[in-house]
């Protein structure tokens, strides 16, 4: 996945959700100590921000130069550029200052679908605090609005899905098929995924912003191929009910959670 998102890098911190406080607070509930949090593919740090309310530090890693620069700073996270050459036990003298054992939540938001997952897994195994150590996968799917817009968006998530990479199934089955060998924590487990809403405040700008960011628009328009042309975009228009107009939406979100 890496350079996927390069392009745009910065609509993307603009335009993703944020996540709820209270996925944050039961999350930190669910580790004995609150040391150190590990956020991964943490692209502009959404989810790290959540996790410095909770842990005294929070380490935010992601393979993207350009993402990173679009972070959002705070005094506890520290973002770390993950390179694709960069070893195991690299990673665990970054992450853990070389120590295993040493991490007390990891978390991966809208990304672990990208990932190496053997190679992932076994790092956090090594990585997460025993006993008491978890780690927290999630992502979205579906955005709803009304019954006029939700099977345009839907027609247009079809369309994008020959431009997608085919990791991205795990996210049209909502996390049921990922592998994610961890004991379930009594929230979800392997194949069994929690469900979650995420609601937000949206305008038809914010809307626009929201699909541009998605990985397929660049990668179609490289191939000669406008996903978001101005008859699309109009169609959006109509549905949203006006250029002007601000709604009240939810994400479709799921999770699993997950113990040694």
């Amino acid at each position: 996945m890496a350079g996927l998102f390069d392009k745009q890098a910065e609509v993307y911190s603009e335009a993703r959700p944020t996540y709820p406080k209270e996925w944050y607070s039961k999350l930190a509930g669910l580790t004995p100590q609150h040391s150190l949090a590990w956020d991964v593919g943490t692209g502009n740090g959404q989810a790290a921000l959540g996790l410095a309310e909770h842990y005294e530090q929070v380490l935010a890693s992601d393979i993207s130069e350009s993402q990173l620069k679009h972070a959002f700073q705070h005094p506890r996270v520290r973002y770390i550029h993950t390179p694709m050459s960069i070893s195991e036990d690299e990673m665990v003298n970054l992450i853990g200052g070389g120590h295993e054992n040493s991490v007390d939540l990891v978390t991966v938001a809208e990304a672990v679908h990208w990932f190496d997952l053997p190679k992932f897994y076994s790092l956090v195994k090594r990585l997460l605090r025993k006993p008491g150590g978890t780690i927290a996968v999630w992502a979205y799917n579906k955005l709803l609005v009304s019954p006029d817009f939700d099977p345009v968006f839907n027609h247009f998530r079809e369309k994008c899905i020959p431009f997608q990479n085919p990791n991205l199934i795990y996210i049209r089955e909502n996390y049921r098929t990922l592998p994610f060998p961890f004991e379930g924590v009594g929230l979800s487990h392997e194949g069994e995924p929690m469900t979650l809403e995420i609601p937000k405040e949206m305008s038809f700008q914010g809307l626009m912003r929201m699909l541009k960011s998605y990985s397929a628009v660049p990668t179609a328009k490289d191939q000669g191929v406008d996903l978001l042309s101005e008859e699309v975009i109009k169609e959006f228009q109509r549905v949203w009910g006006g250029h002007d107009l601000v709604r009240s939406v939810k994400y479709e979100a799921f999770m699993l959670v997950g113990k040694l």
